[in-house]
């Protein structure tokens, strides 16, 4: 795996981190820079993955890869640590 690869990952991986917090409607109990931090890590997951598969160089696949497993990772932080709420006042 390539330093551009783990660039493009990054990079992905942080945008990914801060667009899905739109996703999920209502105030999330997830900071951004958690989020982003987050995705990034996922990201080079699935970029690591992808290598591990054989895809080598710049491709759609990867970056399929890369963003999937970064929005699944964040929508599942996101809806995981929402603010609990009390059943009784």
């Amino acid at each position: 795996m390539t330093s551009a690869g783990i660039v493009t990952a990054l990079a992905i991986g942080l945008a990914v981190g801060a667009l899905g917090r739109l996703v999920l409607p209502g105030r999330p109990g997830v900071p951004l820079w958690l989020t982003m931090t987050i995705g990034a890590v996922a990201a080079l997951l699935g970029a690591i993955t992808a290598w591990l598969a054989g895809v080598r160089g710049f491709s759609l696949l990867g970056l399929v890869v890369q963003a999937g497993l970064a929005a699944v990772a964040v929508v599942i932080a996101v809806a995981t640590t929402g603010k609990e709420r009390s059943g009784s006042r």
